[in-house]
């Protein structure tokens, strides 16, 4: 509701009314806060919703972010024809992400970067032999 909509509602609800202009302006304010007190818990709300469930400034942090800039940087490698340290990137992004799901008590962020991890360090046991 606008706030246009909400002065008519309370202009047409006291309108025959008795009551000074100073009470009907009370009332009026009372009500122009009761709305906004409303859309401010919205607000809140939301943004509550929009904030992050992740901790920030632990180890788990640091290892989240490091094993996506590893895992980003190792796929470049890769995709410049640097397989080798691309790789090697990619294997300890891996690695970072079983510890962060394992500290996380995650078992789908556990269980990807395990898989992964084991495929990764495999090609490079085949790329060594």
């Amino acid at each position: 509701m606008s706030e246009s909509e909400v002065r008519e509602e309370i202009h047409e609800k006291f309108e025959g009314s008795t009551m000074s202009k100073a009470g009907r302006l009370a009332m009026e304010l009372a009500q122009e806060k009761k709305r906004l007190s409303q859309e401010l818990a919205e607000l809140q709300q939301e943004a509550e919703d929009l904030r992050p469930t992740t901790p920030t400034g632990t180890p788990d942090y640091y290892a989240k972010w490091g094993a996506t800039i590893l895992a980003i940087l190792g796929i470049f490698l890769i995709q410049t024809d640097l397989e080798l340290p691309g790789k090697i990137c990619y294997f300890f992004s891996t690695v970072l992400w079983v510890y962060v799901g394992s500290v996380w008590n995650d078992r789908a962020i556990l269980l990807g970067g395990a898989i992964t991890a084991t495929a990764t360090a495999m090609n490079l046991v085949k790329y060594f032999t």
